[in-house]
């Protein structure tokens, strides 16, 4: 209560705003490419002036990326800031997931680089046993046989 018998009406604590759909998408795009170029998040933040912990916030999407940022970014990851918004979803975009989104996904998965150049590198037989083995595990059906 306070000094004239009124009750304090105390303010919620202030909920913790989710990321932006296209802060997250930009965030994306730096850490393929970042991935990409085999590059850590430690690297690109001392190319950048700025600790690992801020370029993981970018990543995420938890912090926007100005333009002269993104600019810097793009230049230290050899990208063109266009780059980073190629494909990017609309404001008002459903959350259906679309094969780009699933791109996006696993592009920005740390092992996709590796597993990728590996895969280049295998023969079309060892590459089909592959799909093959990695839809079973998914529970995805076995795609259809190109060689037709």
């Amino acid at each position: 209560m306070t000094k004239l018998g009124l009750k304090e009406v105390r303010k919620p604590a202030p909920r913790k705003k989710e990321p932006n759909l296209v802060d997250r998408y930009v965030g994306s795009r730096i850490r393929i490419r970042r991935n990409m170029l085999g590059m850590s998040q430690g690297k690109l933040g001392d190319a950048l002036g700025l600790t690992f912990q801020q370029v993981q916030k970018y990543e995420k999407g938890a912090n926007r990326v100005g333009a002269s940022r993104l600019q810097q970014i793009g230049n230290v990851l050899g990208a063109p800031p266009a780059w980073f918004f190629e494909g990017a979803p609309s404001e008002g975009a459903g959350k259906s997931t679309t094969i780009e989104d699933d791109y996006t996904a696993f592009m920005s998965e740390k092992l996709a680089v590796p597993l990728i150049r590996g895969f280049i590198k295998l023969s079309p037989n060892a590459r089909r046993a592959i799909v093959s083995f990695v839809t079973a595990l998914a529970g995805e059906p076995e795609p259809a046989d190109e060689r037709a």
